[in-house]
């Protein structure tokens, strides 16, 4: 007697049991997508409202994250325990920390027209507060696992590695923004030399993680086509970097003696240069492969959201080295990236919506197809084929 198939568990029961921690990237893509308008060079980047609304929406899209990721673990803790055990899961954790901060800056920047300063203010110090302390657990959790757990290859080095890396740098150009709000004197200063120390700790954990991925390009070939967006993911530290080193030197005359206060403007303009002008090429090479890998039949995945945030930390970063070089040419930059990044951001979410709605986003892994046994056949020799 053949016993029949356990019957899989009701969609409902199981909406959430998939739901992994890189869809905070949709927060991260859309967050980004108000703060990178208001940052625009000029005064005719467009109305204040609609960056306003889009921030907006980045909240709303960050409570139902959270809710729906509190429900996964209390479900789900078997499911929620192997993304921490999959290589290739666990570094998407540092994009919890990143959309806590990106939402908390963009309150700031887009969203106090909305709310006002003051609830602004209580906002940001609470997502960044939690933030930080999120990221930098994910900062050194993620690549504890990754030694003694997940133990990757060389040839398994992505730019995925990054995320829980690039954390702490968000905190860094997140922390700046709330310096003014804080009493004058230790508090001021030790938040934004405290920020700089994040911008060190990060920068440096990524030198050291940023030749294995490109070692790994060069020597095994591109990613796989579903992979190859997360090649984007390598401008987030670039540009995020540049934007930080500029916000902390925005925040250090009377917070910080001189002539350091003026050092950290000059150290801005020498590191936030060279940085961009490697950004660019990086861009340039992942466009190339994106290329590729489209017509070998790359389709939709939520790693399309790589093209947003990290493209945006560049549209601030620009737009940082525009306001302290007095270029014209970083104008020019960062409204073209930004329009790059409205395209991006609006390829993601209509993938998104539309994998929702047919539910192929929130299906499990399907499983691999069974290889047909191969066939035999005796010629007339007596030979087998």
């Amino acid at each position: 007697m053949v016993t029949a198939a356990q019957p899989l568990p009701p969609p409902r029961a199981a909406r959430f049991r998939h739901l992994g921690p890189n869809w905070y990237a949709c927060v991260m893509g859309t967050a980004i997508v108000g703060s990178a308008g208001v940052a625009l060079p000029g005064r005719a980047h467009g109305p204040h409202g609609v960056f306003a609304a889009v921030w907006a929406l980045s909240l709303l899209l960050l409570v139902a994250l959270l809710a729906a990721r509190t429900l996964h673990w209390s479900r789900h803790c078997d499911q929620a325990r192997a993304h921490l055990l999959d290589p290739a899961t666990a570094p998407f954790y540092g994009c919890l920390a990143m959309a806590l901060l990106a939402v908390g800056g963009g309150a700031l920047t887009a969203g106090r027209e909305l709310i006002g300063t003051r609830a602004a203010v209580a906002l940001d110090a609470v997502l960044f507060t939690a933030g930080t302390v999120t990221g930098l657990g994910a900062a050194v959790a993620v690549p504890y696992l990754m030694a003694v757990r997940h133990r990757p290859g060389a040839a398994e080095a992505t730019p995925v590695w990054l995320l829980p890396l690039v954390a702490p740098m968000v905190s860094a150009a997140a922390g700046p923004l709330l310096v003014p709000h804080l009493p004058p004197g230790q508090p001021r200063a030790t938040l934004l030399l405290g920020c700089f120390a994040l911008f060190g700790l990060s920068l440096l954990a990524v030198l050291l993680t940023l030749p294995l991925v490109f070692a790994r390009l060069i020597t095994s070939g591109p990613l796989p086509p579903a992979l190859t967006p997360a090649l984007f993911l390598v401008l987030g530290p670039l540009g995020q970097s540049t934007t930080a080193v500029a916000l902390v030197a925005d925040g250090a005359p009377g917070v910080v003696p001189a002539p350091y206060d003026r050092g950290l403007a000059v150290f801005a303009v020498l590191y936030g240069v060279p940085v961009m002008g490697f950004a660019l090429l990086w861009l340039g090479l992942s466009a190339a492969l994106v290329v590729r890998a489209r017509r070998d039949g790359m389709g939709f995945t939520l790693t399309w959201w790589a093209f947003t945030f990290p493209v945006g930390t560049c549209v601030t970063g620009s737009a940082a080295l525009a306001r302290h070089t007095g270029l014209a040419v970083y104008d020019v930059l960062a409204t073209g990236l930004y329009a790059v990044l409205v395209a991006a951001w609006l390829a993601a979410a209509c993938g998104t919506v539309r994998g929702l709605l047919s539910g192929e986003l929130l299906a499990g892994p399907r499983p691999a197809p069974v290889a047909p046994a191969p066939a035999t056949a005796r010629t007339r020799s007596g030979a087998v084929r």
